[in-house]
């Protein structure tokens, strides 16, 4: 895909001319449009031209979530809100992301990196998965170690060290978190859920409080993301 057909539509203008230099500070994301009201976008949105969306929630007239379900044909689509209390709604709409305001660019390049991976065509999919195979390494204890994807549970940052904790034992390398998230490990399988925490999604057995299980470990989850995660964790 050459281009990335984005529109925005947040009924707070400062909000709304934030997330435009936000989009236009990244490579592919083309304007097509940015609306304050969820009435004037429905007409663009209605074409199914539109690849991408960033929706607010709260607007007068009609809500971001009303707006998203009544299209046949919705595109992919962040919410960018102040209010976490909707984001089980929000991912039961199929949302890729959901921003809570005031969040940073490098909060938001986690979103549209996540929207690149589903826009981008089927074989480049392959492809990408093919270039990091099921593996990446790391340099521990002296050693070049492979470690396999399926084995991770979770990962903990450690200043500029992590912890990679496996099925089979741990291993500590320095690495940041930040750069295995954006770069090493594959989106679909893996998130963030403390600024000190990366988990496996499906190795997640269940979550009490602020707290998510991995058979006896138990790892925290930021309060302001805690539906988020449960939302992208278990698929409700």
């Amino acid at each position: 895909m050459e281009s990335i057909k984005t529109l925005l539509l947040d009924d707070e203008y400062l909000a709304l001319n934030l997330l435009e230099n936000y989009v236009r500070q990244v490579e592919q994301l083309v304007v097509v449009g940015k609306y304050k009201s969820p009435v004037q976008a429905l007409d663009v949105l209605r074409t199914g031209e539109v690849d991408l969306l960033f929706l607010d929630i709260q607007m007068p007239g009609l809500s971001g979530l009303q707006l998203l379900s009544t299209l046949q044909r919705p595109p992919v689509t962040i919410f960018t809100t102040a209010y976490s209390e909707h984001a089980l709604t929000a991912f039961n709409l199929n949302a890729v992301d959901y921003l809570l305001k005031p969040f940073s660019f490098e909060r938001f390049l986690q979103a549209v990196n996540k929207a690149r991976t589903l826009l981008l065509p089927p074989a480049v999919k392959v492809d990408a998965y093919q270039a990091h195979k099921d593996f990446f390494s790391i340099k521990a204890d002296g050693k070049l170690i492979k470690v396999a994807f399926d084995d991770i549970l979770y990962i903990e940052g450690l200043k500029e060290y992590v912890r990679i904790v496996c099925r089979d034992g741990r291993h500590v390398t320095l690495e940041s978190l930040k750069n295995l998230e954006e770069s090493i490990l594959p989106a679909e399988f893996f998130l963030r859920v403390h600024k000190s925490y990366i988990v496996a999604k499906d190795k997640v057995q269940s979550v009490e409080g602020n707290v998510l299980h991995i058979g006896a470990h138990k790892i925290p989850i930021s309060r302001e993301r805690r539906d988020e995660v449960v939302a992208a964790v278990f698929m409700i």
